[in-house]
């Protein structure tokens, strides 16, 4: 393609232009690390492979899609079993669904459940794995599991000497760091460490960070291999070819979700339940000419406040996000009826602070809020920038 910059006129609109055409040409050479067959297959071979994956485990080829098992498997890749986080295996289970043990009806490869009666393999669950394979699409949240998924997983390799792979893939908030960060006392499978709620890392950064500063038990040390994204920085726009769960359809929602998941502890709806998950918000007893009608779906087989009609906003056109924003949560709690019972217990499980929470009903501003926040959030910062992968 030819740009003239013979007119001085043009010259602005031009260069524009030439470094839009750039951008996008760089975002589009983004590759998973998924995509690195050459760096990995080699390290699998002769090897029996247990497999971390779920639906969105995919690597393209001359624009189509495979799923990484079947890549392995057509690579005469030993795979033993398959592993699954929050979601299944196929990421069609609900949030939180309890989900069992399954033979895989494609495959017939036996598939653990990591979101069952255990969260960790176990030591029975890992015989005769020689390694394991750890491909999941992450979004860069501390409430999003699969981050606890990830640690777990090293932890039961340390314990068990198997070496593990992380196929790194982007992070679509990789591009900003905020949010409280998480308490000692309040930490559990919905926040396992002391990082704020946007951490800015992807999981292969993020394995690197766990390793560092001894978080797995008895501080030990997984035997850790990160196969790199291509072409990837943290400030580059990366939009999912596939949803990484089912209420995250889109990169609006998944810009939101850091935002609009605090409601989840409220009796807000952000949803649920209708086709604009994460992009919208609204309660009964809310004002407003927007509304929607929680039913279930794909992904939301009892969502709240099923069937009756929620006011509130559509958010769907909001721009890019580079910052945690707590205006819509305070919003809602100014205008709900009944304050006293805005915040359920469980809100401190997400905020990760008791803080937040008590902020909020003290009529602090968001201004106010954030600059609470800000002493621990810089030390986080610098603790993170010993493991970046990437540039920012």
């Amino acid at each position: 393609m030819m740009i003239s910059f013979a007119s001085s006129k043009n010259t602005v609109f031009s260069l524009w232009l030439v470094l839009l055409l750039w951008g996008n040409s760089i975002s589009a050479q983004i590759l998973p690390g998924a995509q690195d067959t050459q760096g990995y297959l080699p390290l699998l071979q002769g090897k029996k492979i247990g497999v971390v994956a779920h639906a969105a485990s995919e690597i393209y080829h001359n624009g189509k899609a495979t799923h990484l098992i079947d890549s392995l498997l057509a690579h005469h890749i030993e795979v033993q079993k398959i592993f699954a986080p929050e979601h299944g295996f196929r990421s069609k289970e609900d949030n939180g669904a309890i989900i069992k043990d399954e033979i895989d009806s494609l495959t017939q490869l036996p598939i653990v459940s990591l979101h069952g009666k255990n969260r960790k393999p176990q030591k029975k669950q890992l015989e005769n794995i020689d390694l394991m394979l750890f491909d999941l699409q992450d979004v860069g949240v501390r409430f999003y599991t699969y981050l606890s998924t990830l640690h777990l997983v090293m932890e039961a390799c340390a314990e068990n000497n198997i070496p593990l792979v992380v196929l790194d893939r982007p992070n679509p908030n990789g591009h900003y760091v905020d949010g409280p960060v998480m308490e000692e006392e309040h930490k559990g499978f919905l926040g396992m460490h002391s990082i704020p709620i946007v951490h800015g890392l992807t999981l292969g950064e993020f394995a690197q960070m766990i390793n560092g500063e001894g978080w797995l038990n008895n501080e030990q040390k997984c035997a850790l291999t990160v196969v790199k994204n291509k072409n990837y920085t943290h400030s580059t726009a990366y939009d999912l070819p596939v949803r990484p769960s089912p209420n995250l359809p889109n990169a609006t929602a998944i810009n939101l979700y850091p935002s609009l998941c605090l409601f989840e502890q409220t009796p807000i709806s952000i949803g649920r339940g209708t086709e604009k998950q994460f992009q919208i918000y609204g309660h009964p007893k809310l004002k407003g000419d927007f509304s929607f009608i929680p039913q279930p779906n794909f992904g939301a087989k009892y969502p709240k406040l099923e069937g009756e009609t929620c006011y509130g906003e559509n958010l769907e056109n909001t721009p890019r996000l580079n910052q945690l924003s707590l205006k819509w949560l305070m919003d809602a709690y100014a205008a709900y009826p009944d304050q006293a019972n805005f915040f359920s217990a469980r809100f401190v499980v997400l905020a990760g602070t008791k803080k937040l929470e008590e902020a909020i009903q003290a009529g602090w501003s968001e201004a106010e809020i954030r600059a609470s926040w800000a002493p621990q959030l810089d030390e986080f910062k610098r603790m993170r920038s010993q493991y970046l992968l990437y540039p920012n």
